[in-house]
């Protein structure tokens, strides 16, 4: 073929390609519009069966046309969803206590006894029951006779089937009348598990997706250092052979915790949890949690101590009333024809997140708790921030918590929260919040610190309120000498070394941004550093190459793990007189450790300065890259520097154990105040 030949052809697919882009993207966004004139269209419900209610003595069928749902009565559990041809979706093999439920995990302050409750209803309410809409309530009422068995919450269930609905929702009221007992609770959330021989194919996000073990995989595995992580050594599907799972590999953020599920490919159907708010999510927009994972299990986390520590679970005491609604989170069933690609059901559950996201909050739940959108305010306005100049805070975190302290909101776990992100100029929308006492928190990627309006913002019911121009001055005593890493809350721009090529999870072994998900990274510092720890010297080396993600213990053998040290150098070519120098170091995890910090004397006795024990939030183990956030800042005598090369030595002075440790987020020397120009 002739090169005039070649470049025509070439060309021609090139347009090709570029009219399929621009085809595809009109049609999901026709087919959004479609979706959303169909439900807001009264008269479009014709076009669909009406919704039926069928109770039984021992269970509730409601059934739309599209799909039916069995739910056990009075206990509120689902034990049957059929669609397109699937008797069961659930794992029908599962009792029926264990195949769609509500539970949390509890504990007497005086017992250190984890306790699971399903949260059983007693009493079934028929709320609403038309052709349009079925809610349906499992209440239970919490009796002192109860306490040693159940949580001590009044506990109400609800689900919600719509006319022409492709899926159900659910949400739930959880309260605790003034006066009850003391009680901690860890962890709210409900479980789906689905059919082990049609669901194999899992998708929690665009990059996040692959074909998973079965249950009996894992059960066949060898475990590894936790129970939840499983090496896969006779996996039904030989392609998994040798790779690790667990489940901790697929969590995410609340902020990116919008729609998960599973695909199955014969038939063609789609199981997918699609969260529409955060509003009633605990500890803000970046704290992680488990999404699916190998089972086939799907779950809305609801509240959990996970990447945070037991300081994140609830503790009531002395008789603290407390009430909160969680959800609804919406379940949606896809499906498409044989001839379709499967992986389209993905595509298609993101365009349903999308307009389940803009009808929030919604209109149709029958319960007085639940505020639909002219019940709520709006708080809007503009953040700058002041570090040496003035610029736009923008793309910062920012939203409404419960009143607490600076950076309190990562810890709060009983209110609700409101989150956003301003634009590039800084402005602000915070919308549907509900009427309450609140503070206005924020974070800027590219600087360190908390953001927090010192007043009380009170929001009324149909409230706007202005904020109008607010500055964040970040923590900071003079100019940067030096600094190490990206003040963004994670430990993403260090170095993440390959994982050991035995304990691989193939989904990430080509993904940089996600490499840190990959197991036993914690034992390869060991092997990069055989024989002594890290050292750093400013201005030659790199921290995206050169500084380990985590400051992890050494293991030594015989299970021996021990403190380890890491030095960074640095020279000065004077050190004034007067002035205090500062380190400002800011730290993205702490799990059961104690950092200790001195500088040109590495055998000092007494650290110059030590966080004392901090952190529970694992996240090491649990491939999070970050948990909470710790910023400190340190003063520094001109006496402690000298002129010419100095050495800060970091200790991470507990051992223990393998995942004992910090991830960095930053770390900046500044120089006295009056050295600015």
């Amino acid at each position: 073929m002739g090169k005039k030949k070649e470049m025509l052809l070439a060309t021609t697919i090139l347009v090709f390609a570029v009219l399929q882009f621009f085809i595809y993207t009109a049609d999901c966004k026709r087919s959004v519009t479609t979706k959303k004139a169909l439900r807001s269209n009264s008269e479009g419900s014709v076009l669909y069966p009406p919704v039926q209610l069928h109770i039984n003595d021992d269970q509730v069928v409601v059934d739309n046309g599209i799909f039916s749902i069995t739910i056990l009565s009075p206990q509120g559990t689902v034990t049957g969803i059929n669609y397109n041809g699937i008797d069961n979706i659930l794992n029908d093999h599962n009792g029926v206590n264990d195949r769609g439920y509500w539970d949390v995990n509890w504990s007497d302050p005086f017992d250190s006894k984890d306790n699971l409750d399903k949260l059983a209803g007693d009493e079934l309410d028929v709320v609403v029951n038309n052709e349009n809409q079925v809610e349906l309530s499992f209440k239970r009422h919490w009796m002192f006779s109860r306490k040693n068995s159940h949580v001590s919450l009044n506990v109400d269930k609800r689900f919600i089937i719509l006319r022409g609905t492709s899926g159900f929702y659910s949400y739930g009221i959880f309260d605790r009348p003034k006066g009850w007992p003391d009680v901690d609770v860890y962890q709210g959330r409900i479980v789906f598990k689905l059919q082990e021989i049609l669901f194999r194919y899992m998708a929690v996000s665009d990059e996040r997706q692959r074909v998973m073990p079965t249950s009996e995989d894992r059960k066949r595995g060898e475990p590894l250092d936790y129970p939840e992580a499983v090496l896969l050594t006779h996996p039904s599907n030989s392609l998994l052979k040798g790779e690790v799972d667990d489940k901790y590999q697929y969590s995410t953020e609340n902020k990116d915790n919008r729609v998960h599920g599973w695909m199955c490919s014969d038939p063609p159907v789609g199981f997918w949890m699609i969260t529409p708010s955060n509003e009633f999510r605990t500890a803000g927009p970046v704290k992680q949690d488990l999404t699916s994972h190998a089972g086939p299990v799907t779950l809305s986390m609801f509240f959990s101590t996970h990447y945070a520590g037991i300081d994140l679970g609830m503790k009531f005491r002395e008789g603290e009333p407390w009430k909160k609604v969680f959800g609804p989170v919406f379940i949606y069933l896809n499906s498409v024809t044989t001839e379709d690609n499967p992986l389209s059901l993905w595509s298609d559950a993101k365009e349903e997140m999308l307009i389940q996201t803009e009808s929030w909050p919604y209109e149709f739940p029958n319960s007085l708790d639940f505020l639909r959108a002219q019940q709520r305010g709006l708080v809007t306005g503009r953040l700058f921030v002041r570090d040496v100049e003035l610029a736009r805070a923008s793309f910062a975190y920012i939203g409404l918590a419960p009143p607490g302290t600076l950076g309190s909101w990562q810890q709060e776990n009983k209110g609700y929260q409101f989150w956003t992100q301003t634009d590039s100029e800084g402005y602000f929308e915070i919308k549907n919040v509900r009427p309450g006492s609140y503070h206005l928190y924020a974070w800027v990627p590219g600087y360190i610190g908390d953001y927090m309006y010192n007043s009380i913002v009170n929001v009324l019911e149909g409230s706007r309120i202005r904020m109008g121009i607010l500055v964040y001055e970040p923590p900071r005593n003079g100019p940067t000498i030096w600094e190490i890493g990206v003040p963004d809350r994670t430990a993403a721009e260090f170095y993440v070394p390959e994982p050991n090529p035995t304990l691989m999870n193939n989904l990430y072994a080509n993904q940089r941004t996600e490499s840190f998900r990959q197991y036993g990274l914690w034992e390869r510092y060991t092997e990069l550093y055989p024989y002594r720890d890290l050292v750093y010297r400013v201005g030659v080396n790199e921290y995206q190459t050169d500084w380990f993600f985590a400051h992890v213990t050494r293991n030594v053998g015989n299970k021996t793990y021990l403190p380890t040290t890491w030095t960074i150098f640095f020279d000065l070519e004077d050190v004034g007189s007067t002035g205090n120098y500062t380190i400002q170091l800011a730290l993205a995890s702490a799990t059961v450790s104690e950092l200790q910090v001195r500088i040109n004397d590495p055998r000092g006795v007494l650290p110059f300065f030590t966080t004392g024990l901090i952190g529970k939030d694992n996240a090491i183990a649990r491939h999070g890259i970050h948990g909470l956030y710790w910023l400190y800042s340190i003063n520094v005598l001109p006496s402690q520097l000298r002129v010419g090369r100095n050495a800060l030595y970091l200790t991470q002075a507990r051992g223990l154990g393998p995942f004992r440790g910090v991830m960095y987020d930053y770390i900046r020397l500044e120089g006295p105040p009056q050295s600015y120009n």
